[in-house]
């Protein structure tokens, strides 16, 4: 990016002023009504709407809303020490600044209270205390009591809405300052304080009459309270207590001492076991075990399980029975002899005989041999016998011989093996080889096909790419990540490849086809710009500039050496006996125009003008300094100005910070400071006018 230098070279000239517009004094006191009302419904003044052009119509509109919260806030702090009794910084919410101002309009109020009994006038003369401090300390004093304090004696001024979090806003009436006296012809029910006024005792409220008191102060209605989360206020007469809030849970119950105790269900008879079950209570609930029936025990756990009866009772069953268990019972039967595998007892049970099991095709199609008490099976061709299984099994060639009789694959089959080719290979004439398969005769792919060994590759020409093995597809390379890269501005695909535009107005397409350059109307000629207005190109198109130097000014006669940019120097030119303009601190102001293009990517802050001075470097930080001021920028605050040092002199750099989208022009104004002895000796300002495009190039 080119960088954009100005050189400013400092005379000295006398003194002046500069006149600013302000607006009427109508404008300024709506614009402080408009902040009051929105801090009264939104206690937010850090994003007030812009209603009105006029700088002086912000800075009222902020302060007023501020002086609102700040009122609002103190308020807070002195109703939490009058009906409270504390300033624990817990009780307060809001930031650091707004903790800060609720808690010292507390402890300024309880200071009040505090001294009220060795000072009847409340004067505080002794202290030393802030204008805001000591009217809350003397209000405070002055209502205060040893048996109670009444706070409807107090006001700060404005009724506001606060947070549920703090204390409620009271409706106070100010009572001046003075001695008490004539209490002697007041009838007051509790407290007398001044003439003609009473006051009640904490706990209690004054009643319209002005002379008797309420009976009790509902402290959680007003939400002066001190319960946590998780407990209710319950009020009480003159106090209130905190009830615990959530419940105990299914299986629980409250109790007076607000504790949580587990329920017997069993006990109470409010379970569900049905009558197979017994109810055994656990902590927060119940469980239901089965009852066991006859022939089963229960274990450990509650479980029943099965007796076997035939090993606990030796027995149960006649000597010439056998016991045999069932589930949740038993039955005896008859002794019978036992053989062994291959026998069976003879038909009177005496003895075992010889089972012939080749009456049944144990061999399954192999010849049987009967044997006694056993049996073999002569196996056919391409079988084995297992004499573990007693069968006659397939022998696996392809296992017992792998790689020797197959070229390829082996697979095996009832008796035999069969040989096999894998896919792009075809079995031989043996029966055992294989051949490779040349696919690419019966034309697979949609494009270009190369034969491989035992396959084929599909390939596809430049712009395509391979889809499903034998498809060739476009190549959508406007919708690739790397889009960006291949065309500035758009991308459109086309099959195989793709093309790039620029946008229609001020740019044209660069030769290499991607990059779009911007076309110069100005110097081309193609501008529309009188004779009393110059044209400055900038991206994608141009402005007609003409610079106008303020009152006082006049143009420089001469252009400023090296300089690139459309710019106009104007020197203060005083007439003689005009003091207004001879005490006018700015003695040159410079105008500038830039194009800049809209950064995409902005990691680091962006250098885009310099700011030299005629100013060494070594005589920087003593008796003569500069330093850099930015009187304007746009309102993210997007640009700032640093001061260097640069081929011995000082320099001040204007940089982008922050991304800024286009289109855009942004005004920025620079002031430079010169210092003598600790002194501004004068000052000269450079205002820069940024024109941003809508793209990055």
């Amino acid at each position: 990016m080119a960088l954009w230098i100005i050189f400013l070279i400092i005379h000295f000239f006398p003194h002046g002023h500069e006149s600013t517009d302000f607006p009427h004094p109508h404008v300024l006191h709506g614009c402080c009504q408009d902040g009051k009302e929105r801090a009264r419904m939104v206690p937010d003044c850090d994003n007030l709407p812009f209603i009105s052009h006029f700088h002086a119509c912000r800075l009222a509109q902020e302060q007023c809303c501020l002086a609102v919260m700040e009122q609002q806030l103190c308020q807070n702090g002195a109703n939490l020490a009058t009906w409270q009794q504390a300033c624990e910084r817990h009780f307060f919410s809001g930031n650091t600044l707004e903790v800060h101002i609720s808690k010292r309009c507390c402890d300024c109020c309880m200071l009040g209270m505090a001294v009220s009994s060795q000072d009847p006038t409340c004067g505080l003369t002794y202290t030393s205390l802030g204008k805001d401090c000591k009217r809350i300390a003397q209000n405070c004093c002055a209502h205060n009591g040893t048996e109670g304090f009444n706070s409807t004696a107090v006001n700060f001024t404005t009724p506001f809405t606060m947070n549920s979090t703090m204390v409620p806003p009271m409706n106070l009436t100010i009572v001046p300052l003075m001695e008490s006296k004539g209490c002697a012809v007041m009838n007051c029910t509790q407290r007398c304080l001044e003439e003609n006024t009473c006051a009640c005792y904490l706990g209690y409220r004054l009643r319209p009459d002005g002379v008797t008191c309420e009976a009790d102060v509902d402290e959680c209605l007003l939400g002066v309270h001190n319960c946590v989360a998780g407990q209710a206020c319950v009020n009480t007469e003159g106090s209130f207590i905190c009830r615990r809030e959530i419940g105990c849970g299914a299986g629980y119950e409250l109790t007076h001492d607000n504790r949580c105790e587990d329920i017997d269900e069993c006990a109470l008879n409010i379970h569900n076991c049905t009558s197979n079950f017994e109810c055994n209570n656990t902590e927060g609930s119940f469980q239901c075990h089965p009852k066991c029936l006859l022939g089963y025990l229960k274990d450990a756990n509650g479980n029943c399980f099965d007796i076997n009866e035939c090993v606990i009772h030796s027995s149960v069953c006649q000597a010439s029975q056998t016991c045999v268990n069932t589930i949740g019972s038993y039955f005896c039967r008859k002794r019978t002899i036992i053989c062994a595998r291959g026998y069976r007892p003879n038909e009177d049970g005496t003895h075992c005989e010889d089972i012939n099991e080749c009456q049944s095709d144990v061999c399954r199609g192999h010849v049987c041999v009967n044997l006694i008490g056993s049996y073999r099976c002569s196996c056919k061709s391409g079988f084995v016998f297992n004499t573990i299984k007693k069968l006659c099994e397939d022998v696996d060639e392809c296992k017992h011989y792998p790689k020797k009789l197959c070229a390829q694959k082996c697979e095996n089959t009832e008796g035999s093996y069969r040989c096999s080719c894998s896919a792009g290979f075809k079995l031989s004439f043996d029966g055992r080889n294989c051949e490779d398969i040349n696919e690419c005769e019966s034309n697979p792919c949609n494009q270009e096909c190369a034969n491989v060994y035992g396959s084929y590759q599909c390939r596809c020409h430049r712009g395509y790419q391979l889809s499903h093995r034998a498809t060739c597809e476009d190549i959508d390379e406007c919708a690739l990540p790397t889009a960006s890269q291949a065309c500035a501005y758009r991308c459109s695909n086309s099959p195989g490849s793709f093309e790039c535009s620029c946008p229609p107005v001020g740019y044209t397409l660069a030769s290499d086809g991607r990059t779009c350059q911007d076309i110069d109307e100005c110097e081309s000629g193609s501008h529309s710009c009188d004779d009393s207005h110059s044209c400055f190109n900038i991206h994608g198109g141009y402005r007609c500039v003409a610079f106008q130097c303020p009152t006082y000014y006049r143009p420089a006669a001469h252009k400023l050496p090296n300089e690139d940019s459309l710019s106009m120097r104007c020197h203060k030119f005083c007439q003689p006996n005009n003091q207004e303009c001879v005490q006018e601190p700015v003695r040159m102001v410079t105008y500038t125009v830039l194009a800049l293009p809209s950064y995409r990517d902005l990691q680091q802050p962006e250098e885009i003008v310099y700011l030299r001075t005629s100013l060494p470097s070594h005589f920087a930080n003593g008796d003569v300094d500069v330093i850099f001021e930015m009187l304007k920028t746009d309102e993210n605050f997007s640009y700032d100005v640093v001061k260097r040092f640069y081929e011995g002199y000082v320099i001040g750099v204007v940089r982008q910070v922050k991304p800024v989208a286009g289109p855009r022009d942004v005004e920025l104004r620079v002031a430079l400071n010169y210092f003598k002895s600790g002194f501004v000796s004068h000052r000269n300002v450079v205002v820069i006018y940024i024109v941003l495009s809508e793209f990055w190039f």
